[in-house]
């Protein structure tokens, strides 16, 4: 049993990691259309790499009470969860989409999944990767901009202006 798990609830049927079910996940994002976004076998390698990466750093969804990456496989949750884009084989593109417009985990969650995947590089196979959060979200500018300012190490210890 997880650090945050609530035992069996009898809960939904999730889809399995294996399986690409893209009527339960969201679709990509402006941030990710000038990319080529993973379908099928490609975002399940990928998606399991993501998995095991929030296991060992503990990136969990405190609501729900599970790694984060299994939110990709919750059909409560259709709209909600990541995709993927890579650019040039170098750069994978990631794009969190929470369960709704005002989440308060949002910025935590998102921030957690960044340095999650860009601290355990060995584990994906890119040499960088980009995390944001989709738009939908009410802070998105914010976070996004936060994000963007810690990868690129410019102000390690100042935050951005947030509105919250």
């Amino acid at each position: 049993m997880g650090l945050f798990s609530r035992g069996d609830s009898g809960g939904p049927e999730f889809d399995e990691y294996g399986e690409f079910v893209p009527s339960n996940i969201p679709d990509p994002g402006p941030g990710l259309a000038d990319h080529a976004v993973l379908e099928g076998e490609e975002h399940i390698e990928i998606h399991r790499a993501v998995r095991d990466i929030f296991e060992t750093r503990g990136v969990y969804d405190t609501t729900f009470g599970y790694n984060l990456a299994k939110l990709n496989l919750d059909p409560r949750h259709p709209d909600a969860g990541f995709r993927y884009a890579v650019e040039d084989d170098e750069v994978l593109h990631v794009e969190f989409t929470p369960t709704t417009a005002f989440c308060p985990q949002g910025e935590v969650l998102t921030t957690a999944a960044s340095r999650a995947l860009n601290d355990l590089d060995d584990r994906h196979g890119f040499e960088d990767v980009e995390v944001r959060i989709a738009d939908l979200h009410q802070h998105s500018d914010a976070i996004n901009e936060q994000l963007q300012v810690d990868a690129d190490g410019e102000r390690e210890d100042e935050q951005a202006d947030l509105p919250f």
